[in-house]
């Protein structure tokens, strides 16, 4: 069980760094893209032909993942389009940035890695589904991924290094995208999976009322960078690397209580952020930009493991998972629409401070979030009730009736439980048994034959017939 954890952990920190890593080279990338070919005035409007261009590939994955569920299709298709989002990747390297076809390339990548990343936030999701230290481990992947980013910003023109990471962080997601089991969930029983979807909304308010903070606070930073030339103050340098402990410190508040921490931590920090704004301002720059790193951390960390924890119990996990990543994006294009870049610093400090009060408001309407994957435990907990309970089965074991009724072997009778009270896969019996496929395989087919049951349903009607 030990093994299966670490092994577990070790999945989502290579997993989350390598689509991390790809996001950010190819949205750097794509940052650059009709420079030289459109107007100064109209540059701008490239960062948002970007997030145009991801959020319909992230939605687009969760119809098309219902219709083709555990299917080779779906791993054929998720492949195909981690591949063609590297070599669009890789194309772009080549391309010059001055021209209509590198628009378009960009476009297309950006697009795929839409599609890429709702395929990883869904495997993210169930990854996540009852493993320990998750958050820390998710937090670790993006951490991981920040440090390569940073070093690659040092010597960004080194492209031979882009293309190998490109590739490399590819195949990492390719690998364990199409591995076996990729979309099975580690516990099927209905209770882990109900997510009301009041609840799913609730987060996506809050989780967007802190994300336009955060976007007010990303055009102070750029808007003092550009009044400096970028010469005293360059939003890649050493604060970046402030991301690092900070996303430790959230995966870490996301794993202790159920997370109830996590947002309360969230919310102090963009506090704490705001007032030195208010009170300080452009006079302390550096401290500006330090909580700024900090701050967005936390909100980052705080929007992925709300809903990866959340979606894991939804009725569609492929949409929420991702929801977070889309409503990123799309506060992008609100703050865009609104002018928020234009209006004035009282008025935009007062849209910040609004957008803050409402989030936690709304906490405190709703209460913090538990991130647990059972649920609160008012949920969870038993009915009190005025007569003595029921025992749940007889005197007797119904599986120790089964084994003596039916001879089965301590091994096959470990598979047999196995079969009845999960809805897991062979492949995903293999692996907490910690037996091969095969092994799982010819248990079933001697159980089969022992107990004259050709199907798994017959298996679950002679097990409660047992128990009753």
């Amino acid at each position: 069980m030990f093994l299966k954890c670490r092994k577990r952990q070790t999945r989502i920190v290579w997993l989350f760094a390598s689509f991390m890593l790809l996001q950010f080279v190819i949205l750097r990338m794509g940052n650059q893209a009709g420079r030289g070919f459109l107007p100064d005035r109209q540059q701008e409007l490239v960062y948002l032909f970007l997030q145009c261009a991801v959020i319909p590939g992230f939605l687009l994955h969760a119809p098309l993942y219902h219709r083709l569920e555990n299917t080779r299709r779906y791993g054929a298709l998720v492949a195909g389009a981690a591949v063609l989002c590297g070599v669009g990747g890789e194309t772009l390297l080549c391309l010059p940035s001055d021209s209509l076809l590198c628009l378009t390339v960009t476009g297309l990548t950006v697009f795929l890695l839409g599609f890429t990343g709702g395929a990883v936030y869904l495997r993210l999701c169930f990854l996540m589904e009852g493993a320990a230290r998750a958050g820390l481990s998710l937090g670790l992947g993006y951490a991981v991924a920040v440090a390569l980013q940073f070093c690659l910003q040092l010597q960004w023109t080194v492209k031979p290094a882009l293309s190998v990471l490109l590739t490399l962080s590819c195949a990492g997601i390719v690998l364990f995208l199409t591995q076996e089991g990729k979309t099975e969930r580690t516990d099927s029983s209905p209770e882990c999976r109900k997510t009301p979807v009041k609840e799913l909304l609730f987060a996506s308010v809050v989780t967007f009322a802190l994300l336009i903070f955060s976007g007010y606070y990303n055009r102070y930073i750029h808007h003092l960078q550009v009044a400096s030339g970028y010469a005293a103050y360059n939003v890649y340098t050493w604060p970046r690397l402030l991301m690092i402990p900070a996303v430790l410190l959230s995966g870490w508040l996301g794993d202790v209580k159920g997370g109830r921490y996590l947002p309360l931590g969230t919310l102090c920090v963009s506090a704490l952020a705001i007032l030195n704004t208010s009170l300080l301002g452009r006079e302390t720059y550096l401290l500006n930009m330090c909580l700024f790193y900090v701050s967005l951390s936390a909100v980052i960390m705080f929007y992925h493991l709300v809903f990866l924890r959340l979606s894991s119990r939804a009725a569609h996990p492929a949409l929420w998972a991702c929801m977070g990543r889309v409503l990123d994006s799309a506060c992008v294009l609100f703050t865009f629409l609104i002018r928020l870049s234009e209006q004035s610093q009282a008025t935009v400090l007062l849209i910040e401070i609004a957008a803050l009060t409402a989030a936690i408001v709304l906490m405190a309407v709703g209460g913090a979030f538990n991130l647990s994957p059972t649920g609160t435990p008012e949920e969870t907990a038993p009915a009190a009730t005025t007569e003595p309970a029921e025992p749940a089965f007889p005197a007797q074991d119904p599986f120790d009736a089964l084994r003596e009724q039916y001879g089965l072997t301590p091994g096959e009778l470990r598979v047999f439980r196995e079969l009845v009270l999960t809805e897991d896969k062979q492949a995903a019996i293999g692996d907490r048994l910690s037996i091969k496929v095969r092994t799982v395989q010819a248990n079933v087919t001697s159980i089969y034959r022992k107990t004259g049951v050709s199907t798994r349903a017959g298996l679950v009607q002679l097990f409660r017939g047992i128990g009753e």
